[in-house]
């Protein structure tokens, strides 16, 4: 029977995870595989230095000793009989707009599970409050989930604002909007005299319309379709003239002498 796969980036304690897994439970049969210890920031990063030894809870729920992406990596790659045929990934604690998707390590589980040709959803509470509103949304998403027609592959990111559900407002799909440069970071001095630095709170979001920023502004869920295919389209039709000057310039340079 096949199951939806739920994982995060808060850890095994992360406070959204319960919310997600009882309500996604309505919709399917779930397994659960998480990070032992929270790996927010951890992107897409890949264990590769060390073998990973995944440990069952008592409530059935698995820790890995790893990243998100590692999770999702090991449950569709032979650690179960039979691979899922979804993956969620939430509920994180803390919104994932614009530019976080960079360095979001629930968005990179989502990710994960695209790159292995699995549908995915990235769900994200902007704020730490109201993890049922995120819950229940989840669970309407799946529910849903035929009428989307998402182009595989892809990941809808999902932000949640910090509300009850009667206050949501409904839903837009939104693109990515953009946050401005992030402060400077605070240096720190330790008890045994050596400095460090503290990485900054992320950089303000600018809320044009159309944007995931915007949306959660006014109350609305923000879908976001997300690809990998990070190429830059509308470069390349200006990569015939690069071509012939680079291969140009090759040419004279292995001329004989």
């Amino acid at each position: 029977m096949s199951y939806i796969l739920i994982s995060n980036d808060d850890g095994i304690h992360g406070e959204g995870l319960t919310p997600l897994v009882e309500a996604v439970s309505q919709v399917s049969d779930v397994k659960v595989v998480v990070p032992l210890e929270n790996c927010s920031g951890a992107s897409n990063k890949l264990t590769l230095d060390r073998p990973l030894s995944p440990k069952t809870l008592k409530n059935g729920y698995i820790a890995v000793p790893g990243t998100p992406t590692d999770c999702v990596y090991l449950s569709c790659q032979g650690m179960f009989d039979e691979e899922p045929a979804f993956v969620v990934s939430g509920i994180n604690e803390g919104a994932n707009l614009g530019d976080d998707v960079l360095y979001s390590g629930t968005v990179a589980a989502a990710l994960e599970g695209r790159f292995l040709s699995k549908s995915a959803i990235a769900i994200s509470l902007v704020g730490k409050t109201h993890y049922q509103t995120a819950a229940y949304v989840a669970r309407y998403l799946l529910e849903h989930w035929g009428e989307f027609s998402l182009p595989q592959p892809c990941v809808l990111n999902v932000n949640v604002p910090d509300l009850p559900l009667e206050e949501i407002a409904g839903f837009k799909v939104t693109r990515l909007g953009r946050r401005r440069r992030a402060g400077k970071i605070e240096p720190h001095l330790n008890p045994r005299g050596s400095y460090g630095y503290w990485i900054a709170h992320a950089g303000e979001g600018v809320a044009d319309e159309g944007t995931d920023f915007h949306a959660v502004q006014n109350n609305f869920v923000s879908l976001t379709p997300i690809s990998i295919d990070m190429t830059h389209e509308a470069y390349l039709g200006k990569m015939d003239v690069l071509n012939t000057n680079l291969n140009h310039g090759l040419t004279e340079i292995n001329k004989p002498k």
